[in-house]
């Protein structure tokens, strides 16, 4: 027997515990290893990911680990997901413009791309004022198809960030048809000017409108903003200029629309989930004679 402190124990006992010390265990390493993949993630996502899209990630990047697992190492880490903040609303009603009516009553269910775009902005405070940014979101993907940032609230700004929209869609092919295509919004002025109105009625997009400051009635835009305030413009203040928030905003979206998982869609990101949609339907389809 040994005697360590005037306690006997026995030789196994003691040289066991000099190897655990000496080597780390099989569970240590494992732990450590999959810490570094966790550390990875996290930073590669705005340090926005929780727990579950860590672990969705991983799984996406072929690394087999349990939840649980991510749990317990990203308290070890000392990292969590993002938290939302408080809903500030931008919008001015307009109570004496015409209003078109709402076409969508708060079914952001759309059965392919281009059947339902939501709009709808938000502020930034800057050093040089505040700034303006605008987005529209593909409901059936949310997928942000344009976006736009300006120093003032004008109808300029919503509409610069349909033309994106329909910019990029028809860059991509994907310009919708006359008709088949419902845009969305509340009934702030921006979005029940006749300007606005003449551009949607050219490019063959029925208006739909809802209203103001109701999260309910636009609740995917409400969202989409909701996770742009939290992702990059809290963490990143304070702002300074017009410039600095549309470089943020552009990387964001870029990043947004083509890496961030959306559980709403099965956890891809917004750009395969339409991919895989124009897969889907571009097969021939089987039919079978008597």
């Amino acid at each position: 027997m040994l005697s360590v402190h005037g306690v006997s124990i026995a030789p196994s006992t003691y040289y066991a515990a000099r190897k655990r010390q000496e080597k780390p265990s099989a569970r240590t390493v494992r732990d450590e290893a999959t810490k570094e993949l966790i550390t990875k993630v996290y930073e590669a996502n705005y340090r926005v990911y929780g727990a579950r899209k860590v672990w969705r990630q991983l799984h996406r990047q072929g690394h087999a680990v349990a939840r649980c697992t991510v749990e317990r190492l990203m308290r070890e880490l000392g990292i969590a997901g993002a938290v939302r903040g408080k809903k500030v609303i931008t919008t001015i009603p307009e109570t004496t413009a015409a209003r078109a009516p709402d076409l969508v009553d708060r079914d952001f269910v759309a059965q392919a791309p281009n059947r339902t775009w939501v709009a709808d902005f938000t502020h930034v405070a800057a050093w040089t004022g505040t700034v303006y940014v605008a987005f529209v979101v593909d409901t059936f993907s949310r997928r942000i198809v344009g976006w736009s940032a300006a120093t003032t609230k004008h109808t300029r700004l919503v509409l610069d960030a349909l033309e994106m929209a329909l910019w990029q869609r028809d860059r991509d092919g994907r310009r919708p048809g006359a008709g088949e295509l419902i845009h969305h919004s509340d009934a702030g002025s921006q979005y029940t000017s006749f300007t606005l109105a003449e551009h949607l009625d050219a490019a063959g997009i029925a208006a739909s409108i809802g209203s103001v400051g109701d999260a309910y009635d636009n609740a995917l835009m409400e969202s989409t903003i909701g996770l742009f305030k939290t992702e990059v413009i809290k963490p990143r203040r304070p702002w300074k200029t017009l410039s600095q928030v549309e470089l943020a905003t552009a990387e964001w979206v870029d990043w947004y629309n083509h890496s961030r998982l959306h559980g709403e869609i099965g956890h891809v990101p917004p750009a395969e989930y339409e991919a895989r949609h124009y897969q889907e339907t571009a097969k021939p389809q089987v039919t079978t004679t008597v």
